[in-house]
């Protein structure tokens, strides 16, 4: 019996370190029928998920973990918002928040900026640090959907914000004390800006981890949530820039060159408990209403990613919430004000240098505008998308 009993205990805790190295797969299909999945694991309350989603390539006749990139590149990211990526955001450092650890890291991203010209961003060069949530080098174990997480950030801040130092914070795991922790090293590390592409639902003990995202003088995004309408954590915390979701295409029959509409799996709406922000004046929630802002996050209208320690290696597309969050916080970083800014609050008053977002529904609400896109404000778009820094 007491061998049994050995043997049944191993089991589980093999069973449960299996689980923390491996991802699931989530699959659904988007709007146009091709096919996607979630890279990370359902959380439970206390921990968070990462807010990517993988396009299935093969449902378009491309590739998975494909030699050569599909989506979005940094060109075309820079081009759709308007950006001074090639001339701005010198001396600012973004940092990354995740949990675990991805050992490929620093080698990934040096792949992805050589491919699209952009320059080596190294520890050998200063320009790359990764630390663990305390500040040290003692890395957490690995996990294959964090790490394609945590390359999809690291890909995204180098699209927007090339002349940027890049700090990846590695939380021991996905619990928010754990990554509340890392936001707090990222801002003692000297971090301008803190990108956080995760969340949880909503309950009546979140604001024990609101001091973790309240940092004056440093810029904290959040995922607003890739399960569309509905409100999560921390993106809800009315310190922190809540970042919704949109479609972007070319579109050569406008002046812009790009079409932008609500992504259906944007996360918005009201917070059951955090009170509203002085700068938000919208009458359908009397607390916090999210999103502020937005960029692209459908995964069909997808970004182009390279990781070789995730369910596979190669090139991928990516989107969801984890998508628009770092490409916000680079704008920041661009903009280089984050000292002077109140969080979200210079979005409200330069309303003219974002692009507005007027169509397209994430879910069904009372509210409507809470829900659905219109001209000016509303949930899953926020105020809209960068048009230029001069938001930021």
């Amino acid at each position: 019996m007491k061998r049994y009993f050995r043997l049944l205990c191993l089991a589980t805790t093999v069973s449960l370190a299996l689980l923390a190295f491996s991802a699931p797969v989530f699959a659904k299909q988007t709007s146009n029928g091709f096919r996607s999945h979630h890279v990370c694991d359902l959380a439970s309350s206390g921990f968070a998920q990462c807010n990517a989603i993988q396009l299935d390539t093969s449902s378009q006749g491309l590739t998975p973990k494909a030699s050569s990139p599909s989506g979005l590149n940094p060109a075309d990211l820079q081009a759709a918002y308007n950006l001074p990526s090639a001339t701005a955001g010198s001396g600012q450092t973004i940092a990354i928040v995740d949990a675990y650890d991805d050992p490929n890291a620093e080698a990934d991203l040096a792949v992805y900026r050589s491919q699209f010209g952009l320059p080596p961003c190294t520890t050998a060069n200063g320009c790359f640090r990764k630390v663990n949530q305390n500040g040290g080098t003692k890395y957490p174990h690995g996990n294959s959907g964090w790490a394609e997480e945590i390359s999809l950030d690291l890909d995204m801040a180098s699209a927007i914000c090339p002349n940027c130092k890049i700090l990846l914070v590695e939380a021991s795991s996905n619990s928010f004390t754990n990554l509340g922790i890392a936001v707090n090293t990222a801002v003692s590390l000297g971090a301008n800006v803190v990108s956080n592409s995760y969340g949880g639902s909503e309950s009546s003990g979140e604001s024990s981890y609101a001091s973790y995202y309240n940092h004056p003088g440093v810029i904290i995004t959040a995922s607003s949530g890739d399960a569309g309408y509905g409100v999560e954590v921390p993106a809800a915390y009315n310190t922190v820039v809540a970042v919704g979701g949109t479609s972007l295409s070319r579109n050569s029959s406008t002046s812009r060159g790009w079409t932008e509409t609500t992504w259906s799996g944007a996360g918005s709406g009201c917070s059951a408990y955090i009170t509203k922000p002085s700068w938000q004046s919208d009458t359908g929630c009397s607390r916090r209403t999210v999103a502020d802002v937005s960029a692209v996050a459908n995964p069909s209208t997808g970004v182009s990613v390279y990781d070789t320690y995730g369910q596979g290696s190669g090139w991928m597309v990516f989107g969801g919430t984890s998508v628009s969050a770092p490409i916000i916080a680079s704008v920041y970083a661009l903009a280089g004000n984050a000292s002077s800014i109140n969080a979200a609050s210079s979005l409200y008053t330069h309303t003219s240098s974002l692009y507005d977002v007027t169509s397209g529904s994430n879910g069904s609400c009372s509210g409507s505008y809470l829900c659905t896109a219109t001209t000016g404000y509303d949930g899953p778009t926020g105020l809209g998308t960068p048009n230029g820094v001069g938001a930021f």
